[in-house]
């Protein structure tokens, strides 16, 4: 294929990724350019069909940050009107039974006053259209493919922008009859929020060696429905959480994890199981894990009668402060989950991205507004974060996640306790995990296989059937935006190592091992992928390079 030549546009600053970290991020400039009476250009680009389309996130949303950001936010009708009301925390036992846990002997961290039951998806809309009347520059449906860097002069090597991808280019290569080229944006700053393992972040963090001396990133996949449910049944603002069962079996082992219900608005509830990717039993899938807890008494009695209305998943960073990369380089900055600001001791990330985005965007404006041409890492970013609440947020929860890996869900849940509640998250000792969870995978030949039961139809459901209430689309005839580094890997490694794993670890059905007359081979079906990155993350052989695919592909969530 002909190289097209690609046009330019330059801003002060670009953001890839509208989730909560960049909008918020987009906001600050535009507020702190208009105090200062400052012309600033800022541009977002986002590879979702429009903004929300890609936010996947329980959600019970801390509004810290949002209070910070736009103190009156109740007045300009933003979308969280469903305060939690009550807390409640479960120990699954089996498949039948189920022990309350008193909220006293819970993580302070679990507790939810003051928070809201929320869709992310819906709050990024509506952030967005706050950025954008204070100016801001928003184009859904354009992928940031490639990150640009200054090839001379005093810049050299750093940052210089992004390039988005060329739209229009066939599955063999070619350009096809309606091929664009992508368009370079280049700004004297670059802030990456891609969300969990962003395709260009992980390009930055080996780039410039942000992870060095870090604990590995470890991960988690979160699945997730939607359900209409019998107005009778419904308590606006019940928050459960909890683990244990189904995760707690023998085929399981070690298997960490824990499951959520909310009861939002409009009788309405979410439901869903996140499920940490440090796994070691090849033969477990996440999906089928999900669809069998549904069958406990404890969600059946909320969902029985009801009707599902959206399904998604999504990874989630959940390596907390002791995995945390540097979060600056020259020219541009790591923000939100793509760095991995998730407080997993309350299972929350909005607030922490959103916080994340808005420190950033003060160092930005503070140099650019100092006749700062770009370029530059910015140590006051890393000086503003220490100073923050988000900083000591992050620092008390250090131990959570390592806490359960080690020790497991009682142990991890007791320790966990005493740091939290009786040190406040500032016990003298810092745990670490340095495995990473791709490693964590035993041969199949050592593990006992699990036998999931049929979807019922009614409480649980087959994948092609939940991919179809994610609405994801991508145009078919592209290149495969799931890389295979060697072809051969599948077929003559994983399977007969791990009875190929990407059949059971995507819970969208893009992996398959075929077999016909012409023998066996791995197929992907891209056009099913959510883009939730599990395949990227938990593959043993790290053998799946996940890519952007065409602007405006993938999952189109409504009110997720």
């Amino acid at each position: 294929m002909s190289e097209a030549v690609r046009e330019s546009m330059e801003f002060d600053v670009v953001i890839v990724g509208a989730g909560p970290a960049g909008l918020s991020a987009a906001c600050r400039l535009m507020q702190q350019a208009q105090e200062a009476e400052q012309e600033l250009t800022v541009c977002v680009v986002e590879k979702g069909s429009e903004v929300g389309a890609h936010i996947l996130s329980g959600a019970v949303i801390e509004p810290r940050a949002l209070n910070e950001l736009f103190p009156d936010w109740a007045e300009q009708g933003a979308p969280l009107k469903t305060a939690v009301t009550e807390d409640r925390i479960y120990l699954l036992k089996d498949a039948e039974n189920a022990r309350r846990i008193p909220n006293a002997l819970a993580p302070k961290t679990m507790h939810n006053d003051g928070n809201y039951v929320a869709s992310l998806g819906n709050l990024c809309r509506w952030l967005a259209e706050r950025a954008e009347a204070l100016g801001v520059e928003i184009f859904p449906g354009f992928a940031a493919a490639e990150v640009l860097y200054h090839e001379n002069g005093p810049l050299k090597g750093s940052v210089k922008g992004i390039a988005t991808g060329d739209m229009g280019v066939t599955a063999s290569g070619e350009q096809g009859p309606n091929y664009m080229p992508g368009m370079e944006l280049h700004a004297k700053y670059t802030l990456f929020t891609e969300g969990c393992r962003g395709h260009l972040g992980k390009q930055l963090i080996e780039q410039f060696a942000l992870d060095r001396d870090k604990d590995p990133q470890h991960y988690g996949i979160g699945i997730k429905e939607l359900w209409d449910i019998d107005p009778a049944k419904h308590q606006p603002g019940l928050v459960l959480h909890g683990a244990g069962w189904p995760l707690s079996g023998e085929e399981q082992g070690d298997t960490n994890g824990g499951f959520f219900l909310y009861h939002a608005e409009d009788n309405q509830v979410v439901v869903g199981l996140i499920i940490d990717l440090n796994y070691s039993n090849p033969w477990l899938s996440p999906f089928d894990e999900f669809q069998r807890m549904k069958h406990h008494p404890l969600f059946r009695q909320y969902l029985e009668g009801g009707k599902r209305v959206s399904y998604g998943a999504r990874a989630i960073t959940k390596g907390g402060f002791n995995s945390l990369p540097k979060m600056t380089m020259p020219g541009a900055l790591l923000l939100g989950c793509d760095a991995g600001t998730l407080n997993f001791s309350k299972i929350k990330g909005t607030h922490t991205a959103m916080k994340s985005g808005m420190l950033a965007a003060e160092a930005v404006f503070e140099a650019l507004a100092s006749g700062d041409e770009g370029g530059q890492d910015l140590t006051a970013f890393s000086e503003k974060f220490k100073a923050s609440w988000l900083y000591d947020d992050l620092f008390r929860s250090r131990n959570f996640g390592p806490a359960m890996h080690r020790f497991g869900t009682l142990l991890g849940g007791a320790f966990n306790f005493i740091d939290q509640n009786i040190f406040g998250g500032r016990i003298p000792v810092t745990l670490h995990d340095t495995r990473k969870d791709y490693a964590q995978l035993k041969p199949a030949s050592e593990c006992k296989q699990i036998q999931y039961p049929k979807p019922d139809g009614k409480l649980s459901f087959d994948k092609l059937s939940s991919v179809f209430l994610s609405n994801t689309n991508h145009e078919e005839d592209q290149p495969c935006h799931l890389q295979l580094k060697d072809a051969s890997i599948p077929l003559e490694k994983n399977l007969p190592t791990w009875a190929e794993p990407a059949q059971r670890y995507c819970p969208a059905g893009v992996y398959e091992v075929v077999e016909d007359e012409q023998g066996k081979r791995f197929q992907i079906n891209a056009q099913n992928c959510v883009h939730c990155k599990t395949c990227d993350i938990k593959d043993p052989s790290q053998n799946i390079n996940w890519v952007v695919p065409e602007g405006g592909g993938g999952p189109n969530y409504p009110n997720m």
